[in-house]
């Protein structure tokens, strides 16, 4: 009997790196994938793989973007370093609480996210940064360490809420906030990655078939959102909103 596991997880990981590279919420396809083909495999592992792939399309992405696209380092910088140090933290937290416990704040918090992003029309549209350098580094700080260990703790959203930040607390437009969390959540995936590393929690082989396949995603991605601009990622993310929104829900109802 022909074992169609690795194809169609090459599959997903490709539409995957493709959403991510927008908006963020790969995690959204790639993840459950994962989790229903392999069902035999421990948790951490198939999470510890499930970074491992994406960390590579999420590196396509930064290239693309940082090519493309102007990033302001001195807010985006400080947050990425927080967020690599808090994402460590937070995988290692995964063996010590549940992360389901976090499930219904998410929930609440993507609803509000959409209703806002739907409802201000504006939003995104126009690259106007709000705040003086000083005040920006220490709110970039405040936001990496905050989204970094709950995307080493838990994940979903985690693209989707620093895209949100960028946008609505730093005034960027789409464009550059997507540009700026995938800075973020780069360094994100590769603390995540050298914790499950070191904890001998990666399945290789097929990771490394999953990457190319992100990569190829997100190349496609990151291309088609430069191309088409913000207005065209602000109907991207949120469209990936209401579906997350709709995943956690399902998950919670079946308490799975």
């Amino acid at each position: 009997m022909v074992d169609y596991t690795v194809p169609l997880m090459c599959l997903f990981s490709l539409l995957a790196g493709f959403v991510d590279a927008v908006v963020g919420g790969g995690g959204l396809i790639q993840l459950p994938a994962i989790l229903i083909l392999m069902p035999g495999v421990p948790f951490p592992t198939l999470l510890g793989t499930n970074k491992f792939a994406s960390m590579f399309g999420t590196s396509m992405a930064v290239y693309r973007y940082t090519r493309a696209s102007a990033v302001d380092w001195s807010t985006v910088v400080p947050a990425t370093v927080a967020a690599f140090v808090c994402a460590f933290l937070g995988s290692l937290a995964v063996s010590l609480l549940n992360p389901a416990v976090l499930r219904p704040l998410i929930l609440v918090l993507l609803i509000a996210v959409a209703i806002y992003v739907f409802f201000v029309k504006e939003l995104g549209l126009i690259h106007q940064p709000k705040h003086a350098p000083r005040k920006a580094r220490w709110l970039g700080i405040l936001i990496g360490a905050a989204l970094g260990f709950y995307d080493g703790f838990f994940g979903p959203g985690t693209g989707s809420f620093l895209i949100f930040g960028f946008v609505a607390i730093f005034g960027f437009d789409f464009l550059s906030a997507s540009a700026s969390a995938k800075v973020v959540n780069l360094a994100t995936n590769v603390a995540s990655v050298i914790y499950f590393a070191a904890t001998d929690q990666l399945l290789y082989g097929l990771g490394l078939a999953m990457a190319l396949c992100s990569v190829i995603g997100a190349t496609l991605g990151s291309h088609l959102a430069i191309a088409k601009g913000s207005k065209f990622v602000r109907v991207f993310f949120l469209v990936i909103v209401v579906a997350l929104i709709a995943k956690l829900a399902q998950t919670m109802w079946s308490g799975s």
